[in-house]
Formats: structure tokens, sequence, C-alpha cells
């Protein structure tokens, strides 16, 4: 079997076909993008100077000189073990994100004046919901799994009309649902409690089909022979089942915790105090809008990299020869 460090190394230096293809989309990207009549046009600007100047052979030249760096970038860095690619890649790409970033002249000062009132305030108030909402959407998984593979059809009922109905209507409609609607059923509910719920209903709705395909493909002998042993359904559960599942139920899982905490941003609309709600707001004041957007952009990102680290690690617990 080929090992993955040697893959980018053979496409590089053995495969030169796919590396004149590269050198050639390269060159012809680089180029249009810098023509003054593309959407690319002005983004380029820094980078090649004012379109309109450079004319076709100057965005020629200049994308023939890109398309090279990419293509001895892409050769030079093939040699390196994988990890060391990854590394100058993301670098890479980071720098590049950066350089757009400053493209918008950016306000730094403002920043720094803003960023700690966005952590303290935003960032804790981003993470306590989306932390809860993680929790009981979890727990409410487990139920509409087990309710779901279960033979009465009362509760196979409930459980399947709850997971259509959840998934089949936006988050953000639900919280509006939620916050607006119960008053009118004599239940008024605070905002907090109003996005906490409505992520709750709506990943708890996603999480039960991966519980359930992940309960489901364990063999029915577990269950005999943990009836034979005496075991209770729930003793089962916690020390048989769900343990020789959890490979299968963790990366989905994973990535609706990711995808939770993103969409607890939905929940600026009804006025709480989050990080896009802060965003929105502190740039509003000044008119920042970029340096706020993308600051909790960035908040949001470093986040999601923590939750991503977390998962593999989980992963790689669960997929060791004890589990």
């Amino acid at each position: 079997m080929l090992h993955r460090d040697t893959v980018v190394s053979d496409i590089a230096v053995h495969r030169p076909k796919v590396m004149a293809g590269i050198f050639v989309a390269a060159f012809v990207l680089f180029t249009l993008m810098g023509l003054k009549d593309t959407i690319f046009g002005a983004l380029m600007a820094p980078v090649i100077g004012d379109p309109a100047e450079a004319g076709l052979f100057g965005n020629a030249a200049t994308g023939l000189v890109l398309a090279i760096l990419l293509t001895v970038n892409i050769v030079l860095i093939a040699f390196l073990p994988l990890r060391y690619q990854i590394g100058i890649v993301w670098l890479q790409l980071l720098v590049l994100f950066l350089t757009f970033f400053y493209s918008f002249d950016l306000k730094l000062s403002f920043i720094q004046t803003k960023i700690w009132f966005m952590i303290t305030q935003g960032l804790f108030t981003t993470l306590y919901i989306s932390a809860i909402s993680i929790a009981l959407a979890s727990g409410l998984a487990i139920i509409g799994a087990v309710a779901k593979l279960s033979s009465n059809g009362f509760a196979f009922a409930i459980a399947s009309f709850y997971t259509s109905f959840f998934r089949g209507i936006p988050l953000l409609m639900q919280i509006y649902l939620i916050y607006l609607g119960m008053p009118q059923l004599g239940f008024v509910i605070d905002a907090v409690p109003a996005g906490i719920l409505a992520l709750t209903l709506c990943y708890g709705a996603y999480m039960t089909e991966i519980f359930r395909a992940g309960i489901q493909s364990i063999d029915k002998g577990q269950w005999e022979a943990s009836r034979s042993l005496g075991f209770g359904f729930g003793l089962t559960m916690r020390r048989i089942i769900l343990p020789q599942s959890m490979p299968l139920i963790i990366p989905p899982t994973g990535n609706q915790f990711i995808a939770m905490l993103k969409d607890s941003s939905l929940v600026s609309v009804i006025g709480v105090w989050e990080l896009m709600f802060l965003a929105r707001t502190l740039g509003n004041k000044d008119f920042r809008h970029m340096e706020m957007l993308i600051t909790a952009a960035m908040i949001y990102w470093m986040l999601t990299v923590c939750l991503e680290l977390i998962q593999s690690r989980i992963e790689r617990h669960y997929k060791s020869p004890q589990h």
C-alpha cells in the first residue's frame, strides 16, 4: 500500500502532466483575476497595482509569475513529511487571508479596544448557550434514537414526527416561533432560554438519527447476550451498546457540535448578547463593521479548531484497541 506521505510527492515529481495542468490552470486563473472588468479585479489591485494601468499583458505577466511560484511551491513542499506539508500550507493560506483582510484598511486600534469586551461578554455567552444546548441535545438524541428503534408504535410515531418536524423547519424560524409564539400561548420565555430550547430541539432531531444509526450498527446478538446475563436495558446501553457504537457516532456528532456553535449566532436576532450580536452593535456605533465581523469570524474559527482537536482526540481514544 502506498504511504500517504508519498502521494503528493509522487504526483508533483513523477506526474508532469498533472503539474502542467496545475500550472496552466493557475496561469489562466491569476490572469483573469487581475482584469479590471472581472469581479476579482478590485481585490487583486493591491497585489498587481491598478488593473487599468497593467493591461492584459501586465496581468498575464503577473499571472505567469504567480503560477510559477505556485507550481514550484507544490513541488518543493512535496518532498517534506506530511505534517510539515500541512503546516506550511496552513501558514501560507493564513498569510493570504491576512493579506486579504488587510486590503480592507482595518483599524487595528479599534479592534484592540473592543476585542476584550467581545471575549468576556460575547464569547462567554456563546459558549454558555452552546454547551447547555449540546448537553441537552445529546440526551434528547439518545431518547429519540431508542424510541425510533422501539417496537412500540406510539414511541416510534412521536420520535419520527419530532425528527421530521424539526429537521424540516429552518432553525431561524424555530427561534422566532419559540420566542414570539410561546407568549401568545401564555408562556413568556426569555431570549437566552428560547435560544437554548431552539438549538436543543433542532440539533437533537439531527443527532437522533446519528445515534439511531450508531446503535443499529451493533449486532442484535449483543442485546441477546446481555439479556442472558441479566443486564437491564440501561446497563446494556451504558456498558455494551454505546461504547461499541461510539466510533460511528462521534465523527458526525462532532460535526453537529461545530455546526451548533456557529448556528448559536442566530440567537442574536432575539437580542442575545453573543458574538454575532456584539459584532453588529459595536460595529454600528463607529461604522467599523468589517473590524468587528472579521474579529468575530476569527474567534468562531478558533473555537471550531479547538472542537476539531477535541473531536480527533476522542476519536483516537475510542479507536484504540481497548475499545
